[in-house]
């Protein structure tokens, strides 16, 4: 590097975004995923020991996957080299196995090659890597916001760990925003600013776990918030929620407002209201809920409100959390308005709900009663000496491929569980379990 270079390198990270400037140097800067990179956990281990193996670090955008990989090119001994998957091409990953194969011959040196937004390579791409990654000559870590299972290539994967980074919690978001206005030597100390905790607060949640939302929204409103009669630039939350575009809503994931909101939610939809419903979403989906725990109140009010009074509705409340999983969002949000609709609009019946709640009782006052023989398995050996299996009816040898016999234990004979409303499709359920034993 010479002298223009240096000046080039130094005048770039000086004008660099705040979030670039606050990346994180060594391990123990790093806030939050403590679940892959806690001082016991393997990761951590490894990058102290510079024995890393080829990763894939998978996870929403803002989350720390770039920042582990700059760690790890500030600790390793390996030659490290960075690719970005979106202009990088195959050019670009011949010179860098030629410059690995060269390091590895002359010095012995191991070379980690980075791949940024790994899911953007094509098939021919990723398996270009495959024999160089499987030989050593390259130790690979890939980054993606896309699940690495549906998006990279499946060769790749069985020689790599997979290391998923979770948003980032509210309390680790806040400690980077305070980081951010107050460090003097790569944050924006030097511009004697201060930050109101309600703003913090509400950057904190607003960034909805990416870190890099909320210290741009920090650096905006420092930029372009005058100063005030003592000298010192206050963020509070009117500028907070103007520099970040969007309204605080009233929303603590751990108080009253979460509780509420998800239970009006819920009840809109088993109270068959649709526009309810999805209004509850929408104020969920702009306070940064997550997603999941959306989705996951959405299929059980599936089956407990409607249950078999429209037996789809369960099928569109899985494949809804399913979709949402692998498209993310903001694209997301339109799968679980169809979803909620759904169940909203759809018939109700608790019958299935109510069905394992009578049930669930009578074993905890009665306990295991005795199988009858009939029902008893009869294909292990010596199971037919014993009797188990006999007199058993089988079904499909009868009329309507139905036959009566006991399948309760003989001490709940005549016992019912399970009461089929006159609702949707229970309605048929009644009538065909009425006209089976008639």
């Amino acid at each position: 590097m010479d002298l223009f270079d240096y000046m080039r390198k130094n005048q770039m990270e000086r004008e660099a975004p705040l979030a670039s400037r606050l990346r994180p140097r060594t391990l123990d800067e790093v806030v939050g995923q403590r679940h892959i990179i806690g001082r016991d956990k393997l990761l951590y281990r490894a990058i102290k020991a510079d024995k890393l193996g080829s990763l894939i670090f998978y996870g929403p955008p803002g989350t720390g996957k770039t920042t582990l990989a700059k760690v790890i090119a500030n600790t390793t001994r390996a030659q490290f080299r960075q690719m970005n998957a979106t202009v990088a091409g195959k050019k670009d990953m011949e010179e860098v196995v030629k410059a690995a194969k060269d390091a590895m011959g002359m010095y012995g040196q191991r070379t980690i090659l980075f791949i940024d937004e790994i899911h953007r390579f094509n098939k021919g791409q990723q398996d270009y890597l495959l024999p160089f990654v499987e030989d050593g000559t390259l130790i690979l870590i890939g980054a993606t916001t896309e699940n690495p299972y549906f998006e990279v290539n499946k060769a790749l994967l069985s020689r790599s760990r997979i290391f998923e980074l979770k948003p980032l919690e509210k309390e680790d978001i806040k400690e980077l925003i305070h980081r951010a206005v107050y460090d003097r030597e790569r944050g924006m100390g030097a511009y004697e600013a201060v930050i109101d905790e309600e703003a913090a607060d509400f950057l904190a949640e607003a960034a909805g776990g990416d870190a890099r939302a909320a210290l741009n929204g920090v650096e905006l409103g420092i930029l372009t918030t005058e100063r005030r009669e003592d000298g010192k630039i206050h963020i509070d939350l009117a500028a907070a929620q103007e520099c970040i575009q969007k309204r605080a809503v009233r929303y603590d994931k751990d108080g009253d407002s979460h509780y509420d909101t998800i239970s009006a939610f819920i009840k809109s939809m088993r109270g068959s209201d649709p526009d309810a419903a999805v209004y509850y979403l929408a104020r969920m989906l702009y306070a940064g809920e997550d997603v999941k725990f959306i989705a996951r109140r959405i299929m059980i009010c599936a089956a407990e409100d409607v249950g078999n009074a429209d037996p789809q509705a369960l099928t569109v409340a899985v494949s809804a959390a399913q979709a949402v999983e692998r498209i993310g969002m903001p694209e997301g949000q339109i799968i679980l308005s169809q979803a909620a609709a759904y169940v909203a609009c759809a018939p109700k019946s608790n019958a299935a709900c109510q069905a394992i709640s009578r049930a669930m009782a009578a074993v905890e006052k009665s306990g295991s009663l005795p199988i009858p023989v009939h029902l008893q398995d009869r294909h292990y050996s010596g199971a037919e000496k014993l009797g188990r299996g006999d007199g058993y009816k089988y079904a499909h040898d009868y009329p309507k491929h139905y036959v009566e016999q006991q399948y309760l234990p003989y001490e709940m004979q005549g016992i019912s569980f399970y009461e089929p409303s006159e609702n949707g499709y229970e309605k048929q359920i009644r009538e065909h379990m009425r006209w089976l034993k008639e």
